[in-house]
């Protein structure tokens, strides 16, 4: 019985990690079709965050299930609660690809990103991606340092938004004021997606330790 509990909370996990590989790799096609204003890519990860939406469902049910039938307390109950939080974490994460693909759809045959906005949001979309994959990672080492670096990873996404501000405000911006609309909204999209995988590394610290980041008292060195 026991044993059939402890797989019922391993299951929970393994919908995360599953959930974060999935709008990892939206983000990732979303920014290609943002780029190269391709539409069958950007329509792929539009139809595929229903997939995304059914798995935080069934996570919710079985969180649910195993609150209802175990009344778990202490630690397992963290696992839950928790579990539950980072699922709506992620879920907005798979939205916010989905807005990004939809943005690539809306100018297509056009391109959203102006050339010399390019490479910036190139790498917003790597780096958001790639924070992704470290929070997945974080969800099944559940590694406290992993999880700490992660939020100081973010910081260059923080850079990268604020070079899209700076592009916007210089006097030599001339493509317009709908180009301007559509390059901060994205800017947004993939600052809120590198935020929510930050979350998500928080929501295990606290998994771990019962603290909250700001909450921690002691100075842990965060291993590079």
């Amino acid at each position: 019985m026991r044993e059939a509990y402890h797989e019922e909370l391993d299951s929970i996990s393994e919908g995360l990690v599953e959930m974060a590989n999935l709008v990892g790799s939206a983000i990732g096609l979303a920014t290609t079709a943002l780029l190269d204003a391709n539409l069958q890519l950007a329509e792929s990860v539009i139809s595929g965050d229903e997939k995304v939406d059914d798995l935080q469902r069934d996570l919710e049910d079985r969180a649910i299930a195993v609150l209802a039938r175990q009344q778990p307390v202490a630690t397992d109950l963290r696992v839950v609660v928790t579990s539950l939080r980072m699922s709506a974490d992620l879920e907005r994460c798979g939205d916010l690809a989905q807005h990004v693909a939809k943005l690539a759809r809306m100018r297509y045959p056009a391109r959203a990103v102006p050339p010399d906005l390019r490479r910036t949001l190139l790498e917003m979309g790597q780096l958001a991606q790639r924070l992704m994959a470290q929070a997945a990672e974080v969800v099944i080492t559940q590694d406290v340092d992993a999880a700490l670096q992660l939020e100081k990873d973010d910081d260059r996404m923080d850079e990268l938004h604020r070079t899209v501000f700076q592009h916007l405000m210089d006097d030599r911006w001339h493509h317009g004021v709908e180009t301007a609309v559509d390059v901060t909204l994205i800017g947004r999209y993939y600052e809120r997606f590198a935020d929510h995988a930050v979350s998500v590394a928080k929501r295990v610290i606290y998994l771990v330790t019962g603290e909250r980041v700001d909450e921690m008292t002691t100075d842990r060195p965060v291993t590079t």
